[in-house]
């Protein structure tokens, strides 16, 4: 069994995106807009920072109180967008109950959307073109590629259809030419289609979901869940047994999570590529 390292290949990423910078003298910048005192996302913006100074990014905080105006958002939203100083812009969420989010993260520039959430980058994924991919699934699609795990042709179970990781996901797969199989809440067979599958990938929440009985010999886990109990991180997958069967798995945390990061980092620079390249055929 081989873990899945993400906060190994993080680090070597951000040692090649650092040295890419300096050498090409890059002059990007991410700004990210926080709306509120949520603790979690203060510490997910932090981090940003962090990774975004490592490797040579300037980075922009935009701290908004948490009764903001709607209106004054999408009016910040707009000033970035023109700013050509600016290279990305992340919405981060949650925002408050008054603010639309999908409403206001659409009108992020595609072009600056690191976040890969925009309607005309996931039209572009879903058509199989050049994009921002969302940051989660392209940490999943980048870890499997580095273990040489092979995609073309694997049948992958996808367990979660969220527009964050799985509905994306399941066309970055296909666009990998796996054969890619999504189970939801509804689905009433998924030990059954547990056993099937070369690839597993987790996005639930539900602790513990996917246990070692579900798991063929030799297969690929991924476990992109979530779940705060009693101050430590759980997944959906029983790591521990689990483990015995699979050829492969993420540990989590330390799997998933430290590449999406990595990836915010990856997509900053894509979208500096994009903008020059659009700036000189336009």
């Amino acid at each position: 069994m081989i873990l899945l390292d993400g906060k190994k290949l993080r680090d070597e990423l951000l040692i090649e995106y650092k040295e890419r910078i300096e050498k090409e003298k890059i002059k990007a910048s991410l700004a990210v807009i926080l709306i509120g005192n949520n603790e979690a996302s203060k510490i997910y913006v932090h981090n940003k920072e962090i990774y975004c100074k490592k490797v040579g990014i300037d980075f922009k905080l935009y701290l908004l109180d948490e009764n903001v105006l709607e209106k004054d958002v999408i009016s910040l939203i707009n000033k970035l967008n023109n700013d050509s100083l600016i290279t990305g812009i992340i919405l981060q969420s949650p925002v408050p109950n008054h603010i639309n989010f999908d409403y206001c993260s659409s009108l992020i520039n595609p072009l600056k959307d690191v976040d890969g959430f925009t309607k005309d980058n996931i039209y572009n994924l879903y058509l199989n073109k050049e994009t921002l991919m969302p940051c989660t699934v392209k940490a999943i699609i980048t870890l499997l590629k580095h273990y040489n795990i092979v995609l073309d042709g694997a049948h992958v179970l996808i367990i979660g259809r969220g527009n964050i990781v799985g509905h994306p996901l399941s066309l970055a797969l296909l666009n990998e030419n796996a054969t890619v199989t999504i189970a939801h809440s509804h689905t009433k067979n998924l030990p059954e289609l547990c056993l099937k599958a070369d690839i597993i990938i987790s996005a639930t929440g539900k602790v513990n979901l996917i246990t070692k009985d579900m798991v063929k010999d030799g297969a690929t886990v991924v476990d992109v869940g979530i779940t705060r109990e009693n101050g430590h991180i759980k997944g959906d997958v029983d790591i521990e047994g689990v483990k015995e069967k699979c050829a492969f798995i993420t540990p989590n945390p330390g799997g998933v999570g430290p590449m999406t990061v990595a990836m915010i980092i990856d997509n900053t620079l894509k979208a500096y590529a994009l903008q020059r390249k659009e700036d000189i055929n336009g």
